[in-house]
């Protein structure tokens, strides 16, 4: 956000909902579990709509604007941003196809660069659903781990793109850019070695790059399809994450110049899912929603720097690195002496509900992630009710 004018002042985004007026919604998060739980697990924030987005909605409902999206206002309010923010223009904004979320349009992209039975390539621990859509569609995920630090690891990449490749099949590789869930912002130069060794090893890179506006301040989003070596990688992008909207469906698929033949054919009706009141919610974000964005990722870095506190206070037996992105905390757990499911404890004596590690892959047992977009009074009741969780 570096050199960006200061836009005019607006309320903090993680303060102001109290619980009662939470727990009166119906959507994931709050429906799950009893009433009487914490949940700071699913990626839903707790906060009100950003104001601009409220608007559009409002309006396109006034309006009843609730038919089949179409054009390139989505796509071109997209380059906006990222001109602004990230310095990087989208290659063509007329070949960007529209699909109904992120995930889906992985799958979509899969699709097209793989074959039943062919590898894709995480980087575990990771996102979950990377390994039920790809194992869905009939693919072998193959797990290329973190470093302990969090980061890529270029021989755990060579290692797995020789395996994904053995026998000639066809083989991607599915990044997580920032990395849910350890919060990693990867480098222009870790990124750049990502596409030097899937060229040599015939990998397709499929980016899934839907945290990319949540970011510390001062840390910098580097677009994977900036960099040289991505002409023919795909990137997955939407406002989904960033202004809390995961309930309008809504996400852009895109490719590098050598890709964009291939991502031309992706059938037109993979676009049907997409809703109109989607469209225009991310079309409100990317264009006007800027101000309440800086207001959030100053609100989160506060949330990290308490999370930090609160831990080493009330939980000094958990090892945790504040991440450089997103709005999850990722948490180890393993000295505790909590088994595999820390998880399953703090919900059960601390009524607080977090994702199970195990779920993200190799390396997460142990684990929980933590969504820290909430308010400082709820994230701290949330870690006091952990450390009761132990006695």
């Amino acid at each position: 956000m570096d050199g960006i004018p200061a836009g005019p002042a607006v309320p903090d985004p993680l303060s102001g909902l109290s619980l009662e007026r939470l727990r009166r919604r119906t959507s994931m998060k709050w429906r799950t579990h009893a009433p009487d739980v914490l949940p700071l697990w699913v990626a839903e924030m707790d906060t009100e709509l950003a104001g601009p987005v409220a608007r559009a909605l409002t309006e396109a409902v006034a309006l009843g604007d609730t038919g089949y999206p179409v054009g390139t206002a989505y796509a071109e309010a997209l380059d906006g941003f990222a001109r602004e923010r990230w310095g990087w223009a989208l290659p063509d904004v007329a070949a960007a196809r529209l699909v109904p979320d992120v995930m889906l349009g992985i799958v979509e992209v899969l699709r097209l660069v793989t074959g039943p039975g062919d590898a894709v390539v995480v980087n575990s621990p990771v996102y979950p659903p990377f390994y039920a859509f790809a194992e869905h569609l009939d693919r072998r995920v193959i797990e290329a781990p973190l470093d302990p630090d969090g980061r890529l690891e270029p021989d755990a990449l060579v290692t797995a793109f020789k395996a994904a490749t053995v026998g000639g099949g066809r083989a991607a590789y599915l990044l997580c850019s920032p990395h849910n869930p350890t919060g990693t912002v990867h480098t222009a130069e870790e990124l750049t070695a990502v596409g030097e060794l899937a060229g040599a090893h015939g990998v397709r890179v499929v980016v899934d790059e839907i945290h990319a506006p949540v970011v510390a301040p001062g840390v910098r989003f580097v677009p994977y399809l900036s960099l040289p070596g991505a002409a023919d990688a795909f990137s997955l992008l939407s406002a989904s994450k960033a202004w809390n909207l995961a309930g309008a469906k809504a996400a852009l698929a895109l490719s590098g110049p050598a890709a964009a033949e291939e991502l031309a054919r992706m059938p037109e009706e993979a676009g049907h899912g997409a809703s109109q009141l989607g469209v225009v919610a991310h079309i409100a974000a990317f264009t006007e929603g800027g101000p309440w964005l800086d207001a959030l990722n100053a609100s989160l870095d506060r949330n990290r720097r308490l999370l930090a506190e609160l831990l080493a206070t009330h939980l000094p037996g958990v090892r945790h690195r504040p991440g450089q992105g997103t709005y999850l905390a990722w948490l180890d757990c393993r000295d505790l002496g909590l088994g595999g499911d820390p998880a399953a404890r703090f919900l059960e004596r601390g009524r607080v509900a977090l994702s199970s590690g195990a779920d993200f892959g190799t390396g997460g047992a142990g684990h929980v992630r933590l969504n820290l977009a909430t308010s400082p009074e709820l994230l701290t009741e949330a870690v006091r009710r952990m450390a009761r969780a132990l006695a």
